[in-house]
């Protein structure tokens, strides 16, 4: 028969065990979760850039053909501009409902949705 102090040992080393096998799972699932919102992010990010380099080639494209109607090619470039200029500003003051929250809401879906499973 066992004595006590073999009994607390193994509780101990059970105990121990349990313990190390949580932090472990915790830190997977911490794992999971990060490559889950990094790789969602990092596609969406690629698309972006690829959204940008469509809208710049745009904008000097719009900027020439503009300066060609104009006159100057100059011309072309400060109406392309100032029409950027007011997308800016438009994307300024509604950045936060258009942008930022459903930026944000995807990222905490995404956490979420990786907890689950």
């Amino acid at each position: 028969m066992e004595t006590r102090s073999e009994l607390f040992e193994s509780l101990f080393e059970k105990i121990k065990a349990l313990g190390l096998t949580t932090y472990e799972l915790s830190k997977l699932r911490a794992l999971d979760t990060f490559t889950v919102v990094m790789s969602s992010l990092v596609s969406r990010l690629i698309v972006i850039l690829v959204f940008s380099m469509f809208v710049l080639i745009l904008n000097i494209g719009m900027s020439l053909y503009l300066g060609e109607i104009l006159g100057k090619i100059y011309f072309g470039f400060f109406a392309v501009a100032l029409f950027d200029l007011v997308v800016g500003i438009v994307l300024h003051f509604y950045l936060h409902k258009w942008i930022r929250k459903p930026l944000s809401d995807s990222i905490i879906s995404e956490v979420l949705q990786s907890d689950i499973s």
